[in-house]
């Protein structure tokens, strides 16, 4: 064999090796691309689902500390408030406040921003409370100043609660499937609660 054909061998055998590995690595790519993408995917959906779950439970929480507000302000209407009393609402603001500690490691500025909103408002209105409780107010503050501040608390919840669906992708439903969603609404109405906290001043007499 001469010299020339070695050559045209060697060279054919080097193009096929070369290109078998060319196309091992242009696959190896492929499907690291592959799985990377897998991954993401996975990773997205997980954290949307994380996402979901805090939402849900801060909602909640939040409505149920709002409502706590609600009920302690008819007990210091009616009596003294107990152990008990005074134990069921900073249960239930821990309960809220560890929530939204949570909620600040994983919600989008699209959604801390109107659920910061309702914070400040949630936490004003317990101080409000509390200070009624222990027979501190300031010289603005009375039971129905307070009831009209707690009753402020539900377009806040309503506002952080739509952040929250926006985020989850689920926002904008119309009609029958809109009309079945439930809505954050307050323990009782505006009016009844204004005229359960009147002043003894402004009471209607019999």
């Amino acid at each position: 064999m001469d010299v020339g054909s070695v050559l045209i061998a060697v060279t054919g055998v080097a193009g096929t090796l070369g290109g078998a590995l060319l196309t091992q690595r242009g696959a190896d790519r492929a499907k690291r691309r592959e799985l990377e993408m897998a991954q993401a995917i996975q990773e997205a959906r997980e954290n949307r689902e994380l996402r979901r779950s805090c939402y849900a439970e801060l909602h909640r929480d939040a409505r149920q500390f709002a409502t706590a507000l609600s009920r302690h302000l008819y007990v210091i209407r009616d009596r003294a408030p107990g152990d008990e009393d005074i134990r069921a609402l900073e249960e239930t603001k821990d309960t809220y406040r560890n929530r939204w500690s949570e909620a600040l490691m994983i919600a989008p500025d699209a959604v801390t921003a109107p659920a910061h909103e309702m914070n400040e408002t949630l936490t004003r209105v317990h101080g409000q409370v509390k200070r009624l409780e222990q027979g501190n107010p300031r010289p603005d503050e009375t039971l129905r100043s307070a009831a009209e501040a707690q009753q402020t608390l539900w377009p806040l919840v309503n506002a952080m609660r739509e952040a929250m669906r926006r985020d989850l992708g689920v926002a904008g439903e119309t009609g029958h499937e809109a009309s079945r969603l439930p809505r954050s609404t307050p323990a009782g109405d505006a009016t009844v609660l204004s005229r359960d906290f009147m002043e003894t001043s402004e009471r209607p007499h019999s």
